[in-house]
């Protein structure tokens, strides 16, 4: 089958939805299928530029593009899939959130002027008409879901996706470090961690890979907070040190806010360690479950996070068995499964 995966780019930019995309046209081409990745420059700097960035893709037509139409096109984050196809398969990864469950938090910008309320009824008109004219809707996660059904008055089906070194992870003996990866950004709230780390009492350490715009905010809170010893900013950091980064680790930390899905967690249960999350951490908690998989804390209770982190290093048996139900929960996401509900819903 012809199959074109589309997505939106942000240059200089790489995260869990870029993997997410790369991962799913690498295992279509691994079975067999024709198929290519068709990416377009997202811009959101002023309201225009957004309208602009969604009107790219409602105007694309892959047909005189490539002269052969692709037999099914799969669209992914907002707003890719704006773009017209009879055999569009949507597996959404997100919409645009700043229009949605982060509008009035301060994780958005929209405000109550009549420019800013002009552009959330459009983005929300053009997802309706666009989302309900696919074939068939996937989300990420039940929470992606969830919000679709809320604010767009649409069903979707969940479809996890496997984290991108699938295969590879394995367990190891539980160290004396908590591990956190990902993007460093405010949503994914590291700096609830490094506040965490003022009040552990044992000697647990906190390794933390990734960059992002919270980088150097990040290096400073440790640096007045007296931590330069106890938590490390390892920056980006190679496949197979990842791996043994997680395989090593006595619990892994992944409190953001209202995720979407977030591989981090799968990543964390296939490596058979527990995951420290928040009350309000969204799609994690499809799998984090207090006191069965790991520990779930107030997002506003750094100190909960610490006692925690206490408790798993003072008995490592708990650590063990938390972190074998959670590799149990996961078990089942493979690829397989993802690719076969996508193209047996094109045509």
């Amino acid at each position: 089958m012809r199959i074109c995966v589309c997505a939106t780019q942000v240059p200089f930019s790489r995260g869990g939805a870029e993997i997410h995309v790369e991962s799913l046209h690498r295992e279509l081409v691994r079975r067999g299928h024709e198929a290519d990745l068709v990416t377009v420059p997202f811009a959101w700097h002023s309201r225009l530029q957004l309208l602009k960035s969604a009107y790219a893709w409602r105007l694309l037509d892959l047909h005189s593009t490539t002269g052969q139409r692709p037999d099914l096109v799969i669209a992914t984050r907002f707003p890719s899939y704006l773009i017209g196809h009879p055999n569009k398969v949507v597996w959404l990864i997100h919409q645009f959130r700043q229009a949605y469950d982060l509008l009035g938090t301060p994780y958005s910008d929209f405000g109550d002027g009549p420019e800013d309320r002009a552009t959330l009824a459009m983005v929300r008109r053009m997802d309706g008409r666009a989302l309900a004219e696919a074939r068939a809707l996937f989300t990420n996660a039940g929470n992606t879901a969830a919000r679709l059904r809320r604010f767009n008055g649409l069903e979707a089906t969940p479809l996890y996706a496997p984290p991108p070194l699938d295969g590879r992870y394995h367990d190891g003996p539980f160290g004396d470090y908590v591990f956190a990866a990902g993007r460093l950004d405010e949503l994914k709230r590291f700096a609830l961690l490094v506040d965490a780390m003022r009040h552990v009492e044992s000697g647990v350490r906190c390794k933390i890979a990734g960059s992002g715009p919270e980088s150097e905010s990040l290096r400073r809170r440790i640096e007045e907070a007296g931590l330069a010893g106890r938590v490390e900013l390892l920056g980006w950091v190679e496949d197979d040190e990842l791996l043994d980064l997680y395989a090593g680790s006595l619990a892994v930390f992944y409190a953001p806010f209202d995720e979407d899905y977030g591989y981090v967690t799968v990543e964390a249960f296939k490596s058979g360690k527990p995951v420290l999350a928040a009350t309000d951490s969204g799609g994690v908690l499809e799998f984090v479950e207090d006191g069965r998989t790991g520990f779930v804390c107030a997002p506003d209770s750094p100190r909960d996070f610490a006692r925690r982190v206490d408790e798993l290093y003072g008995d490592r048996e708990l650590a063990l068995r938390l972190g074998r139900e959670g590799a149990r929960r996961v078990a089942d996401i493979c690829w397989d499964r993802a690719i076969a509900a996508l193209t047996e819903a094109g045509p």
